[in-house]
């Protein structure tokens, strides 16, 4: 497993429509796990393939999500139903340091593939349905921030608040 660069903002691969995936090969298999080591050492709830993709073959339709039960890898996901609305903070892995309102539905549906490509549904509510519906977006090009209603917020990472309530 290896820590890969999360791209941001401004970069071109951002706005690219992922490819789907096929069949997992051990290269897939590799891409998944630095996936899940590069989102917790970054501290985010998910990634998506195209966030850590190092040339365009590795624009595939992969997501990573860990909202505190059980991490999810999601290959080839397709959303099949939403319902309600939420509105709330968000913030994204490739825009550091910021933050914006965005509205969302509050629950998703989403059909994708294990590992093993057999088939399985997830259904989240609140967090877990923003996390989908949020990572599920970038395999489609698009980030949070074209849903953000105001301006963006700056964020100060959760060490320097222990660094500031120590002083």
């Amino acid at each position: 497993m290896a820590l890969r660069k999360i791209r941001e903002i401004g970069d071109p691969i951002l706005n690219k429509t992922c490819k789907e995936v096929k069949e997992v090969t051990d290269r897939t298999k590799d891409l998944i796990d630095d996936m899940f080591e590069t989102m917790y050492e970054a501290q985010g709830v998910g990634l998506a393939a195209p966030q850590v993709g190092i040339r365009k073959r590795i624009l595939k339709r992969i997501v990573v999500i860990d909202c505190g039960d059980d991490p999810l890898l999601l290959i080839n996901p397709e959303v099949l139903e939403t319902s309600g609305e939420q509105t709330g903070q968000e913030g994204c892995l490739s825009v550091p340091g910021k933050a914006g309102i965005v509205t969302r539905p509050n629950y998703a549906k989403v059909k994708a593939y294990n590992e093993d490509m057999e088939e399985f549904i997830v259904e989240g509510e609140e967090l877990l349905a923003r996390a989908l519906l949020h990572e599920i977006d970038h395999l489609d090009g698009h980030l949070y921030v074209e849903k953000v209603e105001g301006d963006l917020m700056d964020v100060v990472p959760d060490d320097e608040d222990e660094m500031e309530e120590e002083e």
